[in-house]
């Protein structure tokens, strides 16, 4: 290869790089800028990560589902291999949206604008024979990474007043942060870009 088709090749290369992060990043804010909002409690797990800074490390309301809201329970009563699942939330009293049904796969579409769908995947082997058990879907919200030097503070606060996260819901269901909340108070907010 010549030296000419070497650095054609090499800036093709590094277009197609740059457009595939531009179109993941794009495809991001579209979800924060025009996703449904809800808002759900959370509790602190663990604020620090050596490598990466301070985060909060989020248990919500939503992170165990009981098996019996679960409309579509499979026949060998066990989750298969990342099964995808869809929470569907509906908006409480107080603001904070709860897991109100379930379906491992495919949902019906929420029926008004105090309810949205939330998507999810559940790990194999959870044992779905009782009803009063939970699982524990991965909605990819679990982190929400903040200043240095703050994580530890609002780990402390979490344990003594509520806290919460605003989500923006995609209409398939995809979830993004995009606040971090103190009460009615946003601590955090994620940029668009």
């Amino acid at each position: 290869m010549t030296g000419k088709k070497l650095i054609i090749a090499a800036l093709v290369l590094a277009l197609v790089q740059i457009g595939f992060l531009s179109w993941i990043i794009a495809g991001r804010a579209a979800i924060l800028r025009n996703g449904k909002e809800v808002l759900l409690k959370v509790q602190p797990v663990d604020p620090r990560d050596l490598l990466r800074g301070d985060y909060i490390s989020l248990n919500n309301n939503i992170s165990r589902i009981p098996v019996k809201l679960i409309a579509n329970v499979p026949q060998g009563k066990f989750s298969s291999d990342d099964t995808s699942i869809v929470v569907q939330l509906k908006k409480g009293a107080d603001g904070y949206w709860q897991p109100a049904a379930a379906w491992f796969g495919r949902a019906p579409a929420p029926g008004g604008p105090d309810e949205a769908n939330i998507g999810g995947r559940v790990a194999e082997g959870w044992d779905l024979r009782d009803p009063e058990a939970t699982i524990a879907p991965d909605y990819g919200i679990d982190r929400f990474y903040v200043p240095e030097g703050e994580g530890m503070a609002i780990q402390n606060d979490m344990r003594v007043r509520p806290f919460g996260i605003k989500l923006a819901l995609a209409p398939d269901g995809t979830a993004q942060i995009k606040a971090l909340m103190d009460g009615d108070k946003t601590l955090f907010e994620e940029p668009l870009y």
